[in-house]
C-alpha cells in the first residue's frame, strides 16, 4: 500500500448562520425533492437534507457539498425541492439561501395546516441577483406555515444551482447571515511566524507541541535533508530555549529527529503523551522498513526513540479508498481522535473517536456526531490539556477560507454531545487552509500552520490564547517516587482520581531512567495522588487545587513505604471530623487496601494508633482517640481479619505532627497510623 501523506491544503469554503437577535425557523425535514447531485456514494453530499438547518456556505457564493443541488446544472425542467418547519407559525418572512447562481428560484409555495397552496413569491423572468438570500414578505400572513416548496429555473442561469437553507420568521427584519464568532474576540489578535530557525523556504505543518511548552514537533516538506529526500516528509523538532544576555526565549534551531521515527517515506507525529515520552506517529511502519495506513507509537528511552509498534484499532479498515488519517490523543492517552474518512462517513473525512481497550488495542472509531461533523470535510483535531475542548478543521462550518479553525466542547463524558463550534475568527482564520491548532497545557499560546504570511510554504506561526478560546485551566503535576526510607528512585505507577470518587482520571507509569511522573489535572478540584508498587504499601497524596483558576505547574514526590516489619504508615485517606470518630467518605478505600494487604501477608501483625488535635480537654480528646481505632479495627474485622492481627492504641493529642494554630493544620494531626508488628 502507498503511503498516504499527511494532508496539507484542502479546498472549499463556507459561511453562514443567522443573526442572534433574530428568531428564525430553519427547515427542519424534507417532504420530498425533484432530484439529487451525486457526491460521496456513502456520504451526504448535495443531498436535499443539506438544505435543512442553518446555512452553511452563505453569505459566501459558491459550490458546497454541504447545500442541496439539484442532478443536471442547466436542466431543462424546473427542480423542487419541499421541506416541513417543527412548529407551524405566520410566516411574515421567508427566506431562501441561494449559495450558486442567486436568482434562480422561480417560485416560493406555502403549504398550511389543511394541506392548501399558496404562492407568496413568483418570478419567471429570473435574473442574476447578488445577495444569497432571497427574502420573501408574503402580503397574506394569515395562514400557518407548515410546509414549502421551492421551484428552482435550471435552465434559466448557466451553471448549477443549489439551495443552502429555508427559513421562516414572524420577525418582518429582514434576515441576515453571518459567522459564528464568539462576541469576546478581540480584533487586534497577531501570529506571530516563529522565524528561521523553524520555518523555512519549505513547508513547515503539524506542530504537535509538548504538553510542558518546551519542545516543538513539526512536519517538515520539500527539504533535502529530509532522509527520504525531498519530496518526502520528516519529523523535526526545535526546543524553546531560555533567553541570556538580555535576550528573550527563543526556539532553537531545527534538528531531524532521525529514525527509527524518520526513514525513506512520509512521517509525521501526531500526538504526544503527557509525559512527553510517547510519540503517536501516523503510519504503520512495517518490518520491511516500508510504512501502511494506520497509526504507531515510539517510546523514548536512554538509548532514543524505540522503533515504531501499531497502535490497533479495531475495525480501523472500512475505510474510505483515498485512506486519509489526521488524529490526535487525548492528555489521558485513552482516546484517539481520528480524522478519517469511513464508509459510514457525512462527507468527505468526520471526525471519530477510538478509546482504549483493556488489552490496549483501540475500539471501533465512532462519529462525533452531527454537530462537529458535516457532509464537507473535517480534520487536524486537537483535544487541549483540559480533556474537553476540542480545535479542529473544517470546510462545512461557516467560515473564511478553504478550511477554518473551529472550536467546540464536551457538554458531559459522553463523546458525542458538543456544544455548536465556534470559528477563532479572522485574525486567525485567513482566505487560506487553516489548521493543525495545538496547545501547551498552560493554555498562553496555540502553535498552528497557516501559508498567510509565510517564509516560503506553510509556516508554523503562535498567536496568543484569548479567553474566548482558551481551554480549561489545569495543573501539570509531575516528580518521582520514593523509597521513603532510602530516598531512592522506585519504578512505580502513579494514579490520580477525583477526592471521595473511586475511577481514576489520569495514571502514568514512573521509571527511574526517564526522569519524572507527569499528570495532568483539571483545577477547581480536590484530588488523591497514589503510587502503587508491589511489595510496598501505596501511598496517597491529597492535592487540593479547588481554589485555583489559572495553570499551575506542581511538583509533588510520593514516598513509598516498604511493607516489612516496623514501619509506620500513615492513614492519610482515614480522616474524621473535628470531635468527631465516624468515618468519612472515602476511608473504605484506604482501609480496603490495608485489608488487603493483611490477606495478602497471613502472619502480618499491626498496630492501630489513634491521634486527635488539641481542641477540647485531654480526657474527651482521649476517649476519641479509642473510638477512632476502635472503628478502624471493626472495619478491618469485618473484612475478615482476626481479631488478633490488630492491636490498638490511642494518644489522644499528645503527639502532634503539624501545628495546631489553623483547623488546615490541625487536620493533619486528626490521623491514623499504623505500624507493621510482625510479617
Amino acid at each position: 500500500m502507498r503511503t498516504q501523506r499527511l494532508l496539507l491544503c484542502l479546498s472549499l469554503i463556507t459561511l453562514a448562520l443567522g443573526c442572534p437577535a433574530q428568531s428564525v425557523q430553519w427547515a427542519s425535514r424534507v417532504v420530498g425533492v425533484s432530484s439529487e447531485k451525486k457526491g460521496e456514494s456513502t456520504g451526504e453530499q448535495y443531498r436535499a437534507t443539506q438544505a435543512l438547518g442553518r446555512p452553511s456556505k452563505v453569505p459566501e457564493i459558491g459550490q458546497s457539498p454541504c447545500a442541496w443541488a439539484p442532478a443536471t446544472p442547466d436542466g431543462a425542467t424546473d427542480e423542487w425541492i419541499q421541506v416541513a418547519f417543527d412548529t407551524p407559525l405566520h410566516a411574515r418572512q421567508i427566506v431562501v439561501a441561494e449559495n450558486v447562481n442567486p436568482g434562480a428560484v422561480v417560485q416560493v409555495i406555502v403549504i398550511d395546516e389543511k394541506g392548501a397552496q399558496h404562492i407568496v413569491y413568483q418570478n419567471p423572468g429570473t435574473q442574476a441577483r447578488p445577495d444569497p438570500l432571497l427574502h420573501v414578505f408574503p402580503k397574506d400572513f394569515s395562514f400557518l406555515c407548515r410546509q414549502m416548496k421551492v421551484v428552482l429555473n435550471g435552465a434559466a442561469l448557466k451553471g448549477i444551482n443549489q439551495i443552502d437553507a429555508i427559513g421562516i420568521s414572524e420577525d418582518p427584519k429582514p434576515i441576515t447571515a453571518g459567522i459564528n464568532v464568539s462576541a469576546a474576540t478581540p480584533k487586534d489578535i497577531q501570529k506571530e511566524n516563529l522565524g528561521k530557525t523553524v520555518n523555512s523556504p519549505g513547508q513547515e505543518v503539524a506542530p504537535v507541541i509538548s504538553p510542558d511548552g518546551r519542545t516543538l514537533y513539526f512536519t517538515r516538506n520539500f527539504n533535502k535533508a529530509n532522509l527520504g529526500g525531498a519530496d518526502r516528509q520528516d519529523v523535526w523538532y526545535s526546543t524553546l530555549e531560555s533567553g541570556s544576555n538580555g535576550n528573550p526565549p527563543g526556539w532553537s534551531e531545527a534538528v531531524n529527529i532521525g529514525p527509527p521515527i524518520n526513514n525513506a517515506g512520509d512521517n509525521a507525529i501526531s500526538g504526544m503523551s503527557t509525559d512527553g515520552r510517547t510519540a503517536y506517529l501516523i503510519n504503520i511502519y512495517r518490518p520491511d522498513g516500508g510504512l501502511s495506513f494506520g497509526i504507531s507509537k515510539s517510546t523514548r528511552t536512554k538509548a532514543g526513540w524505540s522503533q515504531p509498534v501499531e497502535c490497533k484499532i479495531l475495525n480501523n479498515y472500512n475505510l474510505h479508498e483515498k485512506n486519509q488519517l489526521e488524529f490526535c490523543i487525548s492528555p489521558d492517552g485513552r482516546a484517539i481522535i481520528l480524522a478519517v474518512q469511513r464508509k459510514d462517513t457525512r462527507g468527505d473525512r468526520d471526525l471519530y473517536v477510538s478509546l482504549l481497550r483493556p488489552d490496549r488495542t483501540w475500539s471501533e472509531p465512532v462519529s462525533l456526531g452531527r454537530v462537529i461533523n458535516t457532509a464537507d470535510f473535517e480534520s487536524s483535531p486537537f483535544l487541549a490539556a483540559d480533556g474537553r475542548t476540542l480545535y479542529f478543521t473544517s470546510a462545512g462550518h461557516p467560515g473564511y477560507g478553504n478550511g477554518d479553525i473551529f472550536v467546540a466542547r464536551r457538554l458531559d463524558e459522553s463523546w458525542g454531545n458538543w456544544s455548536e463550534p465556534e470559528n477563532l475568527g479572522p485574525a486567525v482564520n485567513t482566505d487560506e487552509w487553516d489548521g493543525y491548532f495545538t496547545i501547551p497545557a498552560s493554555g498562553d499560546y496555540a502553535y498552528l500552520s497557516s501559508r498567510a504570511g509565510s517564509l516560503g510554504e506553510d509556516d508554523i506561526f503562535r498567536l496568543k490564547l484569548y479567553p474566548a478560546i482558551k481551554p480549561d485551566p489545569v495543573a501539570i503535576v509531575s516528580g518521582q517516587v520514593l523509597d521513603a526510607k532510602s530516598k531512592k528512585p522506585i519504578a512505580s505507577e502513579v494514579i490520580s482520581s477525583v477526592f471521595n470518587e473511586t475511577n481514576d482520571i489520569a495514571r502514568a507509569d514512573y521509571s527511574p531512567e526517564t526522569g519524572e511522573y507527569k499528570l495532568i489535572l483539571p483545577t477547581q478540584k480536590i484530588y488523591n495522588l497514589k503510587a502503587t508498587k508491589e511489595g510496598y504499601f501505596p501511598t496517597t497524596e491529597t492535592l487540593d487545587l479547588s481554589k485555583d483558576k489559572r495553570f499551575r505547574d506542581i511538583r509533588r514526590n510520593l514516598y513509598l513505604v516498604k511493607i516489612e516489619s516496623g514501619q509506620k504508615i500513615t492513614m492519610r485517606e482515614v480522616l474524621f471530623e473535628q470531635g468527631q470518630f465516624s468515618l468519612q467518605p472515602g476511608a473504605s478505600a484506604e482501609l480496603d487496601r490495608i485489608s488487603d494487604m493483611l490477606k495478602t501477608y497471613p502472619n502480618m501483625a499491626i498496630l492501630v494508633e489513634g491521634h486527635t488535635d488539641n481542641q477540647g480537654d485531654w480526657e474527651p480528646n482521649m476517649k476519641l482517640s479509642e473510638d477512632r481505632v476502635r472503628v478502624v479495627k471493626a472495619y478491618l474485622t469485618g473484612k475478615g481479619i482476626a481479631d488478633t492481627r490488630i492491636r490498638t492504641k490511642a494518644w489522644g493529642p499528645s503527639k502532634p505532627i503539624a501545628s495546631n494554630e489553623t483547623d488546615e493544620r490541625r487536620k493533619l494531626n486528626r490521623r491514623v497510623e499504623f505500624t507493621i508488628l510482625a510479617m
